[in-house]
């Protein structure tokens, strides 16, 4: 059989060196060269022409959907597999729109992968069974928004939870918000350059700061939280600022790097039991909640397990 000629594109030298070591089963796959970004993607496929490229959704400078938009121009025969975080049906369609066959999730893909591009190679179409598992009969979205963000810095946090915030308020909604007191005053200056009148939506309790050190002090007992407490203090902090919101029918967009913190403290019990009680109250609330863990305290495979839980606990997730 003649070898196929593979490019890997992910910024992750963890996640590249994880699908080397798959395709190392099949000799006749051979990883040709990799791309860290979108535009390095599309580069290397033009020039190199592979027979198959494993892409990452999440690539800086241009993500992945627009990447493949451009290589299946440049690159017709090149067949593409999405290797992603992201579950949620819409991003699915997204990306496979683009003419690429495969798309596996991250923590499917030990398992998965390899199946995926024997389909893909056969010409078939290929997609997690978990995100089948994900999708209803109806094919209609998800009624609400539990999202982890991994970030790779504190820029890019305070830039996710900018933007989450003030799309929430600059639609008449309201935003809680619950951070480190040293990312406060970024995140009150980031908001005034996006136009937002943060001062005015505080006092008119459309958005709530909250601090991360205070409020675990009032949850964890004992090391873990009360899901008592944390569902009927939050319950009443959401209704308080729908309460306040002028749309006619408010939700409220909720973020945090609590949970994150505590994961990278290692109380990962706790953080999974927050989360647990974040899915709660998205299930009985107007609220979209966005999670915030930093990406260095994930560790390989070593946390799989673990990060398979936390994944599980979300709508969707995503890196930056």
């Amino acid at each position: 059989m003649s070898s196929i000629r593979v490019l890997i594109a992910d910024d992750y030298e963890d996640w590249r060196r994880q699908v080397r070591s798959l395709f190392q089963a099949r000799p006749q796959w051979q990883v040709i060269a990799e791309a860290v970004d979108g535009p390095e993607a599309i580069q290397k496929a033009e020039e190199l022409k592979p027979d198959l490229i494993v892409l990452d959704i999440g690539l800086p400078k241009l993500n992945g959907i627009e990447a493949a938009r451009r290589i299946r121009q440049l690159c017709p025969g090149s067949k593409i597999i999405f290797l992603s975080l992201y579950h949620s049906s819409d991003m699915v369609q997204a990306a496979l729109s683009t003419g690429g066959l495969g798309y596996v999730r991250k923590i499917d893909a030990r398992r998965e992968l390899v199946l995926a591009v024997d389909a893909v190679l056969r010409g078939k179409q290929f997609v997690s069974s978990s995100i089948k598992g994900l999708t209803d009969t109806s094919g209609e979205k998800a009624p609400h928004r539990h999202e982890l963000l991994m970030f790779s810095d504190d820029t890019v946090l305070l830039d996710s939870f900018t933007r989450f915030i003030a799309a929430a308020l600059k639609a008449d909604n309201a935003a809680i918000a619950l951070v480190t007191k040293s990312h406060q005053e970024s995140l009150r200056q980031r908001l005034k350059a996006e136009g937002v009148d943060t001062d005015g939506a505080i006092q008119q309790g459309t958005f709530i700061l909250l601090d991360v050190a205070d409020t675990l002090a009032t949850l964890l007992v004992d090391g873990l939280p009360d899901p008592v407490r944390f569902l009927e203090d939050f319950s009443g902090l959401i209704k308080e600022a729908a309460k306040a919101a002028k749309a006619e029918h408010p939700r409220v967009a909720f973020c945090g790097e609590c949970l994150g913190r505590l994961w990278a403290e290692g109380k990962t019990d706790a953080a999974i039991r927050l989360e647990q009680g974040c899915d709660e109250l998205v299930k009985t609330h107007e609220v979209d909640i966005l999670c915030a863990y930093p990406l260095r305290s994930f560790h390989g495979e070593e946390d799989e397990h673990i990060f398979q839980s936390i994944c599980a606990e979300h709508s969707a997730a995503y890196s930056q």
